[in-house]
């Protein structure tokens, strides 16, 4: 989920042609909570820079929410420090993928994340 929309339609195609998912884009952080609410996907691609809420404030109702606090998240930043790895491990997320991406890479990259 990422709220620039070229990085979403890159990143779904992405997904799509070379990993050969299904893939759900949302815009928002709550539009994302919603969806995955609705209908719990495989994992998350979650996008550190939100409109309405930031990475962490979508990631801890994840978790607050039994219905979706199994799924694994995968962050998407442009921000990548060492302090920001070791704060996002503690957290429980799985992993980061630095912007920008390589689009024939991504799936690997999140396989690879996600232990697949």
């Amino acid at each position: 989920m990422d709220d620039d929309q070229d990085i979403r339609d890159m990143a779904q195609l992405a997904l799509r042609k070379f990993g050969r998912w299904d893939v759900t884009a949302a815009p928002s952080g709550q539009d994302a909570l919603n969806l995955a609410k609705a209908n719990p996907p495989d994992a998350i691609l979650l996008d550190v820079s939100m409109p309405d809420m930031d990475d962490i404030s979508v990631f801890e109702q994840l978790q607050r929410d039994p219905a979706t606090q199994q799924i694994p998240v995968v962050l998407l930043t442009a921000k990548v420090l060492p302090s920001d790895r070791q704060r996002f491990a503690t957290l429980g997320i799985w992993g980061m993928i630095t912007k920008p991406f390589d689009p024939v890479t991504l799936s690997t990259q999140v396989t690879k994340l996600l232990g697949w």
